[in-house]
């Protein structure tokens, strides 16, 4: 993985949550605080600023440079727990990963995020989408490319039923129920955006 090769996913991730923010504000605007897609943004802005140093690291030290970046950045939750998923994949990842080490590392990672966040499947919330994208990702296969982002997006599509039990949303009770979750979908657009980057090599 070449330092053009990096840098082309950071900037595919950066543009999704750029070009998405205003969704992804409406629909924290439903059942949080109305920032997510803002602080998104900001995060990302951020990194993709400084997406040349970034890129030119070892793939470990530039996800940890991603993830440290995440959590300086963006505000609320989400800051802290897409930061802790990013140094989570940094420190599990070596530096010319296979396919079986990323989809181990994205495991370790989720359970980072879990300890953080204090929450598992269900709860509606980021999980919902990593968790099976993660579990298709080691079960491997063909056309993991086109079939990851319709997972991802599938899975986040499923949270619109759920009952929000972790986050600003739990505070809503019933009323978080008919609304996707915001983090959920952002997860979906970035594994899109990965996706994408690995479809065209």
């Amino acid at each position: 993985m070449d330092q053009a090769f990096k840098r082309k996913l950071i900037v595919a991730m950066a543009d999704a949550m750029i070009a998405h923010a205003e969704e992804l504000t409406a629909l924290d605007s439903a059942i949080g605080d109305g920032d997510h897609g803002l602080n998104m943004k900001r995060g990302f802005e951020a990194v993709l600023a400084d997406a040349d140093n970034i890129s030119a690291k070892p793939l470990p030290e530039a996800l940890k440079a991603v993830g440290m970046a995440l959590v300086m950045k963006v505000g609320g939750a989400s800051g802290p727990l897409y930061g802790t998923l990013a140094m989570g994949l940094g420190k599990a990842l070596p530096s010319e990963p296979s396919a079986a080490d990323a989809a181990a590392a994205l495991g370790r990672a989720i359970a980072d995020v879990k300890a953080r966040g204090k929450s598992e499947a269900g709860q509606k919330t980021m999980l919902d989408v990593l968790i099976p994208v993660q579990a298709a990702f080691a079960a491997g296969g063909d056309d993991l490319g086109s079939r990851l982002p319709a997972i991802a997006a599938e899975a986040a599509d499923a949270t619109v039923p759920m009952l929000a039990i972790r986050g600003r949303a739990s505070f809503l009770g019933e009323r978080s129920i008919g609304h996707m979750d915001p983090g959920a979908r952002s997860s979906s657009l970035l594994v899109q955006a990965i996706c994408s980057v690995f479809n065209e090599a």
